[in-house]
């Protein structure tokens, strides 16, 4: 039996989180027989050799949003050699915050939000706290919290450069955190809840959250489990982060490209994972 080639698709710099995330895949893809290995997503063709692979996957490449037209073109062009997981499709669609517009739209439970386009017609904050973010963004980068009226600079520099979303501030965020359900394959299979720091409003570790176990209720899965009925195209893994608005669970982002599956504390799922992109094969 011939050996499938896998490349897994990450960044030029290096993390301690990505690095065991991609170490734990590929480990698991070695032990089915795959020929596996870790490619920066920017590396040139002839370097990384994406036409030769049977199947490239999106794992840790976390500066796609810095360079979002430059990495799409990637995706196109290596999507046109070979397999890309996920697939182009959903990587177009996933990679521009307005799909919480379009989830919303569909009947999905979403943090009320509401998109406005660079360079266009906008009406001054008022003085309600809210929450500022870029709508190409990951991380809490670029993201904003205060009365409006105090962030209406912030909004038109922000506008200069890209479209804006603006959505309520959500309480329960700094009492609650922010859960992350992970489905790989057809099965949900773990999840996390990230605790923001005290006096926080970002729950990500590098700014000083923190994460724990969580078992996720059934209303929260089927609030999941809709936000992933509207992406354009199958999936072969996802997180989908949720948040507690007026009592009720709703989403807060859906990841379907480069998601950080927190490997690191359930090492099992890499299994899974890999089991699930040689299925596409």
């Amino acid at each position: 039996m011939i050996k499938p080639t896998v490349i897994i698709a990450s960044t030029q710099e290096r993390s301690e989180s990505a690095e065991s995330e991609n170490l734990l895949l590929l480990a698991a893809l070695t032990e089915r027989g795959a020929d596996a290995r870790v490619e920066p997503w920017d590396a040139a063709e002839e370097v990384a050799g994406w036409s030769a692979a049977d199947l490239v996957t999106v794992r840790t490449t976390w500066d796609y949003t810095w360079r979002r037209d430059e990495f799409l073109s990637w995706a196109k062009s290596t999507d046109a050699v070979t397999m890309l997981q996920n697939p182009l499709a959903v990587m177009e669609w996933n990679s521009h915050k307005r799909y919480l517009v379009e989830l919303a739209r569909a009947g999905v439970p979403v943090v009320p939000t509401t998109l406005i386009p660079a360079g266009g017609p906008y009406e001054l904050l008022g003085p309600d706290p809210l929450v500022m973010k870029p709508a190409v963004a990951a991380g809490g980068r670029g993201a904003y919290l205060g009365p409006g009226s105090d962030l209406n600079g912030t909004l038109a520099d922000l506008l200069s450069k890209g479209d804006v979303l603006i959505q309520p501030v959500v309480e329960s965020i700094a009492t609650e955190g922010e859960i992350s359900l992970i489905k790989i394959g057809n099965k949900w299979s773990h999840a996390v809840r990230k605790i923001p720091a005290a006096g926080g409003f970002l729950v990500q570790e590098s700014h000083g959250g923190r994460m724990e176990d969580y078992e996720a209720t059934a209303r929260e899965l089927e609030i999941a489990e809709s936000a992933l009925g509207c992406s354009p195209a199958p999936v072969h893994a996802a997180r989908v982060d949720l948040v507690r608005f007026n009592g009720e669970p709703v989403v807060m982002e859906l990841e379907l490209i480069e998601p950080d599956l927190f490997l690191r504390r359930s090492p099992q799922e890499a299994g899974r994972l890999a089991d699930a992109l040689l299925e596409k094969l």
